[in-house]
């Protein structure tokens, strides 16, 4: 009975994750535990009959240990997309780091771990490079890794496709930095049943998997979707570089998570798509759904 710890398993993909792993066991496997700081916010996972909420702070010294402690295997989504230099250090490439120690101390040898696309140590954004950190850190840990690389993830909880769909309801029309940068959206379940085949077969470890849909779309593309399915498409103005970081600097001043921050222009500076030189979805055995296919479906309901 295969028992799973899931960190950052109360977030976007990792509910898609726990909702597979809990019908991959049709009900009666092992527990997964999901350690969180805000139980509250992780209510909507109390209703899967073998998840287990824990209230935990990961970053505290010995913490990971302690939550390792029987488990078979750990699945690390833990990320952000905006952030210092230290900040990102911090949770890309100092947590997998930590996780890495704790297995070892625990005795629990398997990690998956979701990366990015376009993760690279001479990457041009802080973000992209501090998710090489933490895969070089994983690979060199000597554990059982499996590494994910996913394009930007889109389903009915996305933060992406629904934004643009709301900004358009009320704006005259959208100004978009990064307007041409190219992007190769997959849907969040084809990401969690990533993950769940992975941890099932051992022939995956050691592996590195892109994950990405079937078709590559420009940024703008995805914003006049987004507003079409929504029925409040706007026209789309792209910006120019000077421009939309001048105000992707402005944002960043604002209270709270930016719509879009001048590190997250220099992510998009490399195409989010698959290499094509890694294995991807195809061989996990996995069709991956059309944008097309899902997302009007959640869009069409605002």
């Amino acid at each position: 009975m295969d028992k799973f710890l899931v960190l950052g398993g109360s977030g976007f993909v990792g509910t898609s994750l726990c909702e597979r792993l809990v019908a991959r066991a049709q009900g009666g496997g092992g527990p997964i535990t999901i350690p969180t700081r805000h139980p509250a916010r992780a209510k909507h996972l109390q209703s899967l009959p073998t998840v287990r909420l824990k209230q935990a702070d990961i970053f505290e010294p010995g913490r990971l240990v302690g939550l390792l402690a029987g488990h078979d295997a750990v699945v690390n989504l833990v990320a952000i997309l905006h952030g210092s230099e230290a900040e990102f250090t911090r949770v890309h490439v100092e947590l997998p780091s930590l996780l890495a120690d704790a297995c070892r101390a625990s005795g629990v040898d398997r990690i998956v771990h979701v990366s990015a696309l376009g993760a690279a140590s001479d990457a041009p954004s802080r973000y992209l490079r501090s998710k090489a950190g933490g895969e070089a850190a994983l690979r060199a840990s000597g554990l059982d890794v499996t590494l994910l690389r996913p394009s930007v993830i889109f389903g009915a909880r996305d933060r992406f496709l629904n934004l643009f769909a709301r900004m358009q309801r009320v704006l005259p029309m959208m100004p978009l930095a990064g307007a041409t940068a190219r992007f190769q959206p997959v849907w969040v379940a084809d990401v969690a049943d990533a993950i769940v085949r992975c941890l099932d077969r051992p022939s995956t470890i050691g592996q590195t998997y892109e994950c990405a849909g079937p078709r590559q779309y420009a940024l703008r593309d995805l914003v006049q979707l987004a507003g079409r399915w929504s029925g409040h498409e706007r026209p789309v103005i792209g910006l120019p570089d000077g421009i939309a970081r001048l105000q992707a600097g402005l944002l960043e001043m604002l209270p709270g998570e930016p719509l879009m921050s001048r590190d997250n222009l220099d992510s998009m500076k490399v195409p989010n798509v698959a290499s094509g030189r890694l294995p991807g979805l195809e061989q996990l055995g996995i069709v991956a759904a059309t944008l097309d296919s899902v997302a009007p479906g959640y869009l069409g309901r605002g």
